[in-house]
């Protein structure tokens, strides 16, 4: 769920600008999940661009205490939000840990890497929801330590059933800052992509799991 239409179209422009959205569906990107796609969203690139990092950042502070209320701690999911969930806890004035996709294999063997007490509450930031898995393995991660997450914001998602049910199962509230209908739009408005494209882009979203095979 968008934390709102303003702040997603906003979003989904400043990406846009930047090129954090690559398309390519002559030479499609192979996810992590294996999933075969036309487009890949790279937020990291948020980083390198100070004025559109400091919007993220303030639109994450905002909506957070808007929809949570302020947590007591800031958890950022490695390695992609480890950047702006530091930003953001700083802006807020809070802790900041960051979790791992799997414990380490050596020293402390810490999966969530920071001081972290049981009971306290977490607002998990991430920089892109595709499937879900590696987001929900955070959140396990963290109510494994005694955490009481109270929900997760993300820059980006596609919005996949999938990832929505794996969503619902962990009774997790998630909210983001943009998602991919509100990306498709903004592309259309701007002309970031053809009639071929936005055709092969639509074809992809109603079935992505067996799209290019």
């Amino acid at each position: 769920m968008i934390f709102n239409n303003n702040t997603a179209q906003q979003t989904a422009e400043l990406l846009l600008q930047i090129n954090a959205i690559k398309l390519n569906s002559k030479n499609p990107f192979t996810w992590a999940s294996g999933w075969k796609s036309p487009i890949y969203c790279d937020n990291r690139i948020t980083l390198s661009f100070p004025a559109v990092r400091n919007y993220i950042r303030d639109e994450f502070v905002k909506q957070i205490e808007d929809k949570f209320g302020k947590p007591d701690v800031i958890a950022g999911v490695a390695t992609g939000a480890i950047g702006i969930g530091i930003l953001v806890a700083e802006a807020m004035g809070l802790p900041f840990v960051y979790v791992r996709p799997e414990a380490k294999k050596h020293g402390r063997q810490n999966q969530v890497e920071g001081f972290l007490q049981k009971g306290q509450s977490v607002i998990v930031v991430e920089d892109l929801i595709s499937t879900g898995g590696s987001s929900l393995l955070a959140v396990d991660a963290l109510r494994n330590e005694g955490a009481n997450v109270k929900g997760m914001a993300a820059i980006f998602t596609y919005g996949f059933p999938i990832s929505e049910e794996k969503i619902a199962e962990a009774k997790l509230e998630v909210y983001t800052l943009s998602n991919y209908e509100n990306l498709i739009a903004k592309a259309v408005e701007k002309q970031y992509v053809s009639e071929e494209e936005l055709e092969t882009l639509q074809s992809w979203n109603s079935n992505p799991s067996e799209w290019g095979k």
